[in-house]
């Protein structure tokens, strides 16, 4: 990724929820403006962004910060920059760090251009290479009019010489869709990054690391135990890591790892409650067959056995789950998102 943002490779990361998408852009990102003084990076998160014209005003605001080391300059660029779009600038207590822009969006409608181009427009002026990082970039797939407003951003940023962008999600179905289907408009569109989950020995390491420079010590047995019952998720690894620790006056063992693993699914039972009520039956069924170890679902008799009506059922309840990220399908492989919301089913729902 470091070299992608060197080199202005535009880069697309896909990974189901809570991988470290966000950590690890942040992270390359440090790295690559060390290596290089003339990059720039702007960042945007597009949780509640549901439109256009958000995207947009966020779009500029971020560039023209990334840009613009005093807000003096950032004015300069304003005027400089936007020669059809007039926009306002709202200075806050502390312009020394706080400018913000309005615009008129029936003007932004008609020369939605401008601030499209606006990242490559001061980079070429300045000299600098700006690399523009989306997260939940899925979520353009909810505006008015999706595919048409992808087209309009395709179209521009494939030109661009000077920025790069780097797209990542939280909904891995939807990032899926959006860049790996021949007919949309971002297929082909990057360097395609699948996150696979951080292997063993490394997460053994990290532990250790994290209990040792706090003065306390962690059994290796502890440490798989945690990788284990997490199944190297990584949010969950250090969420259990640290429970584990809290509870550690010297030396995590495997025993504190088991109480702060029950802990940590007692923590998160009303939530899985709140999931699970969402479900139907069906869905519920199918779950129950993956939960048990059952690949062929389709199959007479694990159909009946699990109540699933029918194979058209089985696959209606598949793609219903997938796309709610509770189940993630890898290479026609499918599992669980949550490893912790699998144990709570298999030892606490369906336990009954």
């Amino acid at each position: 990724m470091v070299s992608n943002f060197g080199s202005q490779i535009n880069t697309i990361i896909i990974s189901p929820r809570r991988w470290g998408k966000s950590s690890l852009v942040h992270k390359a990102a440090t790295l690559a403006r060390k290596q290089n003084k003339n990059l720039r990076i702007c960042t945007l998160d597009l949780f509640n962004v549901r439109n256009e014209e958000h995207f947009y005003a966020l779009l500029a605001q971020t560039v023209i910060e990334a840009t613009s080391s005093r807000w003096e300059e950032a004015v300069g660029n304003t005027k400089k920059f936007f020669s059809r779009i007039v926009p306002k600038l709202v200075i806050g207590n502390d312009p020394s760090n706080e400018v913000s822009l309005d615009f008129d969006w029936e003007e932004v409608k008609r020369n939605p251009d401008e601030i499209l181009d606006l990242a490559e427009k001061i980079a070429e002026d300045k000299g600098l290479k700006i690399v523009i990082c989306i997260d939940e970039f899925q979520n353009i797939a909810e505006f008015d009019e999706p595919d048409y407003f992808q087209k309009r951003l395709r179209a521009h940023w494939q030109r661009h010489q000077h920025v790069a962008y780097c797209l990542y999600g939280s909904k891995r179905h939807m990032m899926l869709e959006v860049f790996t289907d021949s007919s949309k408009p971002f297929y082909k569109f990057g360097d395609l990054i699948f996150l696979n989950k951080i292997e063993t020995p490394y997460l053994i390491d990290f532990i250790r690391e994290r209990f040792t420079a706090t003065g306390k010590a962690i059994d290796e047995a502890a440490c798989r135990s945690i990788i284990e019952l997490t199944d190297n998720h990584p949010y969950y690894v250090q969420q259990l890591a640290q429970l584990s620790w809290l509870r550690t006056a010297r030396r995590c063992t495997e025993g504190i790892v088991r109480e702060a693993h029950s802990s940590l699914v007692e923590q998160l039972s009303l939530l899985f409650v709140t999931i699970t009520e969402t479900l139907t039956t069906q869905q519920l069924n199918y779950l129950k067959a993956l939960i048990a170890g059952e690949r062929a679902i389709t199959s007479t008799e694990v159909m009946y056995r699990y109540r699933i009506s029918s194979p058209t059922a089985a696959v209606r309840s598949r793609k219903t789950l997938i796309e709610k990220d509770i189940l993630d399908n890898k290479a026609g492989v499918v599992s669980f998102q949550d490893p912790i919301y699998a144990y709570w089913l298999k030892h606490s729902y369906f336990a009954g």
